[in-house]
């Protein structure tokens, strides 16, 4: 059920994230984790590569501590989905939890 359910949710904390600053996936791991989503390498990494080829993501290659890291940014396309999703989160939140 997480993968249908939940997903939408991860990527939008994914684009918020990457919102605010260049993101990687360990740490995305352990931010989701922290608001109770339980990812593995395999669930996150090819969200995060589906998000970059569909545009809503760019990734850099950096070495840090002699390792090769992919970090992810934003784009403009991304910010608009995120934009987006943000009005309909204050919709959901709105009806189904303040039953408006």
């Amino acid at each position: 059920m997480f993968k249908d359910f939940f997903l939408g949710f991860v990527k939008t904390h994914i684009l918020y994230h990457a919102s605010k600053g260049p993101i990687y996936g360990v740490e995305m791991i352990e931010e989701l984790a922290r608001h109770g989503y339980r990812l593995s390498p395999g669930t996150l990494y090819p969200t995060l590569h589906r998000l970059e080829s569909d545009g809503y993501l760019t990734a850099q290659k950096r070495v840090v501590g002699g390792k090769m890291r992919r970090y992810y940014t934003i784009t403009e396309r991304g910010t608009e989905v995120l934009d987006e999703a943000k009005k309909k989160i204050a919709e959901l939140v709105d009806e189904v939890l303040l039953d408006r």
